[in-house]
C-alpha cells in the first residue's frame, strides 16, 4: 500500500499572508547579497512556483541539451544502473523540482521500497509528486519540502529498505563553487547515512566542459525563457520582501568563463538606480549587475577527483556519444 507524506520544516511552511514583513532565510540572503561589494543572490531563490515552472520550460528548449541528454543516458543505461543499485532501496532525491527523471530510475529498478524527494519549493514539489504517488502504489513516498544545501535532518529509514541511495540529476552540482560542491557532497553522504540508515551512493548528473558556442546558447535561448526566469528572481523579491524593482531596468546577461569552466548568469541594471526592498535601498551604478548563478563544468577526472575529496568512491561513469553530459555512480564505503 503506497504512502503519501509531506514534511515540511517548521521555515518552509506555508504562512497567511501578511502585509507586515517578518525576517526569513530568503530575506536575511537578499539583503546580505545586496549589501555586497559584488552584488549576489544565491541561484536556490529561483525556484518559487512561477520560476520552477518557468524552469520546466527552459528543460524543453531546444537550445538547453543537458535535459534531454541526461534523460537518454539514463534510458540507455537503465539496466546496468539498476543492476549496480540493487532491490529494496529508497531513493533520496536532492532537488526533486518536477520529479520527472526519478520515474526512469524507479521504472528500472527491481522493488524499490521508497522515494524521498526534498525541494525547496514545497507547494511545487508536492503537485509534481502527486502523480508519482499514483503510479507507483507500492512505493512509499515521503515529500521533504527544505533546503537541501543545509543540514536537513531525514525522517527515519523505512524498515522495508534495505539501504538508501542519492539521486541528483541536472548538474545542479554546478550550480555550486567547488568548495560549495565539496561540502554539498559531504552533507549528502552524511544525510544518506543519517538516523542509522545505510547509504549505498549516489547517482548523480555532471555537465562537461565542451565548446562555449554550445554552452552560451544554452544559456541564452532565442525564445527567452531564461531571461524570464533570470527575472523572475526580481518579481519574487517584490511579492514577498515588498521590493519595488523595474524588471524593465534590468537584463538577463548570461556568458561562459572559461579559466573557471563555468557559465556565470547576472541581471545587469540598464541605468543608476536605487531600489527600495523592506524599507531599505540600494544604489545601482550603470552596468552595475546583480550575479545570480553559476553553472559549472566538469572534465571526468576533475569531477572524480572533488568525489573522492569528498569521501565517495567513483564506480562508474555513463556519458552520451558526444561527450556532453556524464551521469556518475559514488558508492559509499561503509561507514
Amino acid at each position: 500500500m503506497n504512502t503519501l507524506a509531506i514534511l515540511w520544516p517548521r521555515e518552509e511552511r506555508p504562512v497567511p499572508q501578511s502585509t507586515e514583513w517578518r525576517p526569513t532565510r530568503f530575506g536575511r540572503d537578499v539583503h546580505a547579497g545586496l549589501r555586497a561589494a559584488a552584488k549576489a543572490i544565491p541561484a536556490k531563490y529561483f525556484y518559487d512556483s512561477h520560476g520552477s515552472a518557468l524552469f520546466e520550460q527552459i528543460c524543453r528548449l531546444p537550445e538547453y541539451y543537458p535535459t534531454r541528454t541526461e534523460r537518454k543516458i539514463l534510458r540507455d543505461n537503465a539496466r546496468e544502473i539498476a543492476a549496480i543499485i540493487g532491490a529494496d532501496v529508497e531513493v533520496v532525491e536532492f532537488g526533486a523540482g518536477a520529479a520527472e527523471k526519478v520515474r526512469l530510475l524507479l521504472d528500472a529498478l527491481p522493488r524499490p521500497a521508497g522515494y524521498l524527494p526534498i525541494d525547496i519549493s514545497g507547494p511545487h514539489l508536492t503537485e509534481a509528486v502527486a502523480p508519482l504517488a499514483r503510479h507507483y502504489p507500492d512505493v512509499t513516498i515521503r515529500v521533504v519540502a527544505g533546503d537541501f544545501t543545509q543540514a536537513l535532518p531525514l525522517p527515519a529509514p523505512l524498515p522495508q529498505a534495505r539501504c538508501r541511495v542519492g539521486f541528483f540529476p541536472g548538474s545542479t552540482i554546478g550550480n555550486f563553487t567547488p568548495d560549495e560542491a565539496l561540502a554539498f557532497l559531504r552533507n549528502a553522504a552524511a544525510m544518506l547515512r543519517s538516523e542509522g540508515s545505510q547509504g549505498a551512493g549516489l547517482l548523480i548528473g555532471v555537465d562537461l566542459v565542451k565548446d562555449p558556442a554550445l554552452l552560451h546558447a544554452a544559456y541564452n535561448d532565442s525564445a527567452g525563457v531564461t531571461a524570464a526566469f533570470n527575472l523572475n528572481l526580481l518579481q519574487r523579491i517584490n511579492r514577498e520582501l515588498n521590493g519595488d524593482f523595474d524588471l524593465g531596468a534590468f537584463d538577463h546577461y548570461a556568458f561562459y568563463q572559461p579559466t573557471q569552466h563555468r557559465i556565470e548568469m547576472h541581471l545587469v541594471s540598464r541605468r543608476a538606480q536605487t531600489v527600495t526592498l523592506c524599507n531599505q535601498r540600494y544604489s545601482f551604478a550603470a552596468g552595475e549587475s546583480i550575479h545570480t548563478e553559476n553553472s559549472y563544468k566538469y572534465t571526468p577526472a576533475s569531477f572524480r577527483q572533488l568525489a573522492e575529496k569528498a569521501g565517495f568512491r567513483p564506480a562508474a561513469m555513463w556519458t552520451d556519444d558526444d561527450s556532453l553530459f556524464s551521469l556518475h555512480w559514488l558508492a559509499l564505503p561503509d561507514a
